[in-house]
């Protein structure tokens, strides 16, 4: 079925260390050096420790990485269908996007990226020019009103330097921006005169976080590492303009690695604001009056906290301070969670007020405070609701979307008025004005795409998991599409971290529904969808739930006669990379193929790199026995069993990524290439490892588009619609 005969030859190495192609034309072999662990009383032997090391520090990892590299950029690249992919892909990949405006000092101020850019564009304009605007920002009137602020591409020709954040002072006059290179994610900070476009010579270096700016735009707060090299010494400090930053004042800081504190201010800047999270499910939360602390009220020379939650059961975030009174969402006591009211003079939980009480039928995800309106975004069976509020919990009614699709509002807190994101699977991402009081809304900004959105069809069908639970799964594919029991598909996944999957538009898909391809989306257990119940369903010692739910999806595609194992792909990234990376060890008969993007692999040490640590409360440590039995059930890289025939399989990883070590990737495909019984002219085992990325974010548009076609070219293969 998969008869592509691929040209690739072998490379010649200089080396013997990294291995070398079979003469058949195999996969690269790469040398064991195995170390024996006991854990538990279980010795675990891993033959490919050696790849833990960054490149950077290792010769023969950077060679052994160039070899994988090479393999699998002449095994994709030739495929009959990579370089038509790659000309599809250019122009829809190039097709420009618009952020949702924020308000500042009179102007509005977004982001935008046109056609060939590598990085989005920061302009703004007259707030007027703003709210009369109607139609495509990209073509339409807006064009001649917005001014350019800040142009990432001119900074770097090779577009790796990206802009992480920005945040304009009350006054409109300064703006606070990040930029990090490469996918890095180590935000530095630097201050732009927005009149002149002078950058200032404040500058604060350590994957900072920007927490706020003073009323009086001449002060922030911020949060950083303290130790770059170590992601868990994060703080809190406070920064004078003009002022070096060695000598702003420590008001917060991290004291133990499960622990991450947060920064915000009211906008009234009195009230400072430390959200401490405990893992997904579960925070701190801290509040001080900053006006006490500049008038010299400290105890014992430290910030005097406000205790509001400390080690309670759910997770607590402030939504708004008006006055002494903070609007406070939280999921304690409230698994799909409520709003609730705290006088800060006076903060007992007894005196805690609901405001807007938990939904059975809805997940509460956030709350905007708008002019004296409480504007509350929902989502009922992964659809976004949205409805208005007073501010002492009076429904106002709801707001009547574009569609069946995600959506996000944008507030100023002193206006009615303000911007709804919105997309859908059949609807690019757009940007609509809005008056909360009515609920009237117009279209601001859509980009113009290539393709006919409403081409394809989207159907919501619930599958039983192994346990009974119901779980949702969309299916989208082209209007009139024939299907049979081998239709080529593609099944999604995440599952995990409390994060929800809600319909998006991708241009991407589109030459994959032309071809004929049905693409799928499963909401399991581990995300958000259905709150934190749901959340914590498919974590720690319930990860398994996780991939049973995945499971029950695919055999409900090939029950349904959609497809059938020979033509069911599947694909994933981060956690959905250790989704991916468990079903082709766990469930290989039932896939012919797998994306698995930067994963987490590992399971047994994968705590002991990086910013690893922040993912204990999610899946456990192999430092306690308990957890470690679950861990060693599922870790991929634990569970390959040599003279197993399994899916093809695509890892990929960035050199740079901040957050999930680059090993994981390497090591799972060493070890997979070593014992699996697959034939390498049709299902291979292949490795790609981006040196100029990361953890995805913040890439080119050139690499962008080759990675994309990589993929496409990938699963188009191995389902069989990419053939001589």
């Amino acid at each position: 079925m998969k008869h592509l005969v691929l040209l690739a030859t072998a490379a010649i190495l200089s080396t013997q260390l990294v291995g070398s192609y079979a003469a058949c034309g195999g996969p690269p072999v790469t040398e064991a050096r195995p170390v024996s662990d006991v854990v538990h009383g279980e010795t675990i032997v891993d033959e490919y420790r050696w790849l833990e090391a960054l490149e950077k520090d290792s010769k023969e990892v950077a060679e052994w990485t160039t070899v994988q590299n090479d393999r699998t950029q002449n095994i994709l690249n030739g495929l009959p269908c990579h370089s038509l992919l790659e000309q599809q892909l250019a122009p829809l990949m190039s097709i420009g996007s618009v952020g949702m405006p924020v308000r500042e000092g009179g102007f509005a101020f977004w982001t935008e990226r046109e056609g060939g850019q590598n990085q989005p564009i920061l302009y703004f304009a007259a707030d007027p020019a703003v709210a009369a605007t109607s139609g495509s920002v990209l073509t339409g009137p807006m064009r001649s009103a917005r001014v350019e602020l800040l142009n990432v591409n001119a900074l770097d020709g090779k577009g790796l330097t990206s802009l992480d954040w920005w945040k304009a002072s009350p006054n409109g006059k300064l703006l606070a921006f990040g930029t990090s290179k490469s996918g890095s994610e180590m935000s530095v900070l630097q201050i732009m005169d927005i009149a002149t476009r002078q950058w200032l010579s404040d500058e604060i270096v350590g994957k900072v976080d920007f927490g706020g700016w003073a009323p009086s735009n001449d002060a922030f707060l911020y949060s950083r590492l303290a130790n770059p090299a170590d992601p868990y010494s994060r703080e809190i400090r406070w920064h004078v303009i003009g002022r070096s930053a060695r000598h702003d004042p420590l008001l917060y800081r991290q004291t133990e690695p499960s622990k991450v504190p947060g920064g915000g201010l009211s906008r009234d800047g009195r009230w400072l604001l430390i959200n401490q999270s405990r893992g997904w499910q579960a925070s701190d939360l801290f509040v001080a009056d900053l006006a006490l602390w500049q008038r010299g009220g400290m105890v014992d020379g430290a910030l005097k906290l406000i205790t509001i939650a400390d080690g309670l059961e759910g997770n607590f975030r402030p939504a708004a301070v008006v006055g002494d009174t903070m609007y406070m969402l939280t999921s304690f006591e409230s698994p799909k969670g409520s709003l609730l009211a705290v006088d800060l003079t006076a903060p007992a939980r007894e005196s805690w007020k609901s405001i807007i009480p938990m939904r059975d039928d809805a997940v509460l995800d956030s709350v905007e405070y708008a002019g004296g309106l409480l504007v509350a975004s929902y989502s009922k069976d992964v659809v976004s609701l949205v409805e208005r509020f007073s501010i002492d919990g009076k429904s106002l009614g709801a707001i009547s979307l574009p569609g069946v699709g995600s959506a996000t509002v944008g507030c100023d807190e002193t206006r009615t008025d303000g911007f709804v994101n919105y997309t859908s699977f059949n609807e690019p991402r757009s940007i609509y004005t809005i008056d909360f009081r009515t609920g009237a809304m117009s279209l601001w900004a859509r980009p113009e795409v290539p393709v006919d959105p409403s081409s394809v069809t989207v159907t919501q069908v619930f599958v039983a998991s192994k346990d009974g639970t119901k779980v949702p799964m969309f299916i989208v594919h082209k209007k009139g599409l024939a299907l049979t029991a081998n239709t080529p598909t593609i099944l999604y996944g995440y599952g995990g971290f409390n994060v929800s999957l809600e319909p998006y538009f991708s241009a991407t898909n589109f030459p994959w529904y032309d071809a004929g391809g049905v693409y799928a989306i499963a909401n399991l257990r581990g995300g958000g969808e259905y709150g934190e119940e749901w959340h914590q369903a498919g974590m720690l010692g319930s990860k398994q739930n996780v991939f049973d739910d995945f499971y029950a999806c695919a055999e409900w595609l090939i029950a349904q006669k959609y497809t059938d194992p020979a033509h069911l792909a599947i694909q994933g990234g981060s956690n959905g990379g250790l989704l991916t990376g468990v079903a082709v060890t766990q469930r290989p008969e039932l896939f012919c193929a797998a994306i698995t993007a930067v994963p987490l692999l590992d399971m047994i040490r994968f705590h002991q790199f990086l910013m690893a640590k922040f993912w204990v409360p999610e899946y456990g440590s192999s430092d306690d026995a308990t957890q470690f039995s679950w861990l060693r059930m599922y870790s991929p890289y634990h569970n390959i069993t040599a003279g197993v025939k399994y899916p093809a399989v695509l890892f990929t990883a960035g050199e740079n990524d901040s957050r999930v070590h680059p090993l994981h990737a390497r090591k799972m495909a060493a070890r997979m290439q070593a014992r699996a019984a697959n034939d390498d002219a049709v299902d291979p085992i292949l490795l790609w490892v981006d040196r100029d990325a990361g953890h995805g974010q913040g890439k080119p548009l050139a690499n962008r588009i080759a990675e994309q076609a990589d993929i496409w070219s990938f699963l188009m293969w191995q389902t069989g619609i990419c053939k001589e």
